[in-house]
């Protein structure tokens, strides 16, 4: 049985948050004074800690601060949720800062303190095993996502652990990474799967529109409102809604946003009467937020809010061994589209898109695929078939530029200048140990190294 302490100078919300915790099957304790809470959390060894922010009359809540940063030190396994309200949301932001894992305002709505606990005690106690794509593949459902680099299993893994839970999700990374195949992955994954799962794209949804869009509105809210409108969030309810594109969300629409996500109600526009939604969120976006919040662009309290659990999605450039899978994952669709079954992609030609950089990543390797498809008549596609369809700017691109330190391994390094050799000329050993600056048997080695096919002159 799970044990939660509450930590609150208030009788009232001791009692009230003991007797709905207690109804639900966990294991409480309560306690007045933070200084009193060290020694109940040594003899009582809670799971999680709901901890006031405010033990005073001044209100500030440093005495809360003070004693989130005793027990993150003391006990760092524990969870702790701040209980605050919205005169000191700033401080509960810096409580996020300092490790809690949520924070609830007063007054709270049961059904969200409830969700927030189990997501976070979930979270905690499940371990990180060490799994294969096959194994992921028998335990998950991500039929549409292709690739075995270790770092997409990485995330597979995460967002197959997170996706029974209702926690929020941030996915970053740049455009044409498959933000939205993941946001659909957690959704297919999680205990919503057979519910609605709305998509909206902010970045097209101008400031005017936002409420009608994302809340709805009722006939003769403004000019041309005619008839009534559901909103994006009232017919996710009891599904996922999935918010792309979040970083070009202006500041009035995130204190919108915000208000939503906090306590789970809204008013369509022109309306007076709040409506209650149950919805599990997730966010992407290609832009830094940390970044925006660091310049007063984006809501630090709202960044809080839908990033408890951050997925950074690699580009595609990263991870090139995924470019042969899926470069023949999308021959085998579109063969079947054209009604061209004979279809297949030259082995040099899988070598030659490895080295590609592609800055427009899966987007732009699958746009390639199917033009190239498109305007080549023959069914084996060659290196020149794919080169006549792709411009000299994205071949070239980052050709006098190093990677970010930190970003890349000597190896990794040595790997990709290859790669871009054999597929410059063609796979000619001769002529790629010469640009490189390397005997041939220095350049047979690496090949072998790296698991290179190649043909011996």
């Amino acid at each position: 049985m799970n044990k939660i302490l509450v930590i609150d100078d208030d009788i009232a919300v001791q009692t009230s948050l003991s007797l709905m915790l207690r109804q639900e099957g966990f294991q409480v304790k309560t306690t007045s004074s933070p200084v009193l809470a060290m020694d109940v959390i040594e003899e009582f060894q809670p799971h999680l800690i709901i901890l006031d922010l405010n033990f005073s009359i001044e209100t500030s809540g440093d005495e809360g601060i003070k004693a989130l940063k005793i027990i993150r030190g003391a006990f760092p396994d524990i969870a702790v949720i701040l209980l605050t309200g919205w005169g000191t949301i700033n401080l509960a932001v810096e409580g996020m800062k300092l490790g809690a894992k949520d924070f609830i305002t007063k007054p709270w709505q049961n059904d969200y303190i409830i969700q927030s606990i189990t997501t976070i005690l979930n979270l905690s106690q499940q371990k990180v095993q060490s799994l294969n794509r096959k194994k992921l593949d028998q335990k998950y459902q991500f039929e549409h996502i292709v690739g075995d680099d270790p770092k997409l299993l990485e995330i597979l893994e995460t967002i197959g652990r997170v996706g029974v839970t209702d926690a929020p999700v941030l996915i970053t990374g740049e455009s044409g990474t498959g933000k939205e195949l993941i946001a659909e992955a957690i959704h297919q994954n999680s205990k919503r799967k057979n519910k609605p799962f709305i998509k909206v794209n902010l970045g097209g949804v101008s400031a005017s529109l936002f409420e009608s869009e994302l809340f709805g509105h009722i006939r003769g809210a403004f000019t041309d409102a005619k008839s009534d409108r559901i909103g994006r969030f009232e017919l996710a309810n009891k599904g996922t809604i999935f918010l792309d594109e979040i970083g070009d969300l202006d500041l009035s629409s995130q204190v919108k946003l915000l208000r939503v996500l906090q306590d789970r109600t809204f008013e369509p526009l022109g309306s007076s009467k709040s409506k209650t939604v149950d919805v599990r969120v997730i966010c992407a976006t290609n832009r830094n937020l940390e970044e925006m919040v660091a310049n007063n662009t984006f809501r630090e309290d709202l960044f809080y809010r839908i990033n408890l659990i951050s997925v950074k999605l690699p580009a595609l450039r990263e991870r090139p061994d995924d470019i042969a899978s899926l470069a023949i994952y999308f021959v085998s669709n579109l063969k079947t589209i054209y009604e061209r079954p004979y279809l297949t992609i030259a082995p040099k030609a899988i070598n030659w898109l490895k080295s590609l950089p592609l800055p427009g990543n899966i987007r732009q390797l699958k746009n390639l695929v199917e033009k190239t498809i498109l305007l080549t008549p023959k069914d084996e596609l060659a290196i020149e078939d794919f080169q006549k369809n792709i411009s000299i700017n994205t071949i070239q691109s980052n050709k006098n530029t190093l990677p970010e330190v930190g970003t890349m391994t000597l190896d990794e390094i040595e790997l990709l200048m290859i790669q871009r050799a054999m597929a410059f000329h063609q796979n000619k050993i001769s002529k790629v140990a010469r640009s490189l600056g390397i005997t041939r048997f220095a350049l047979y080695r690496r090949l072998e190294k790296f698991n290179i096919p190649f043909a011996i002159e």
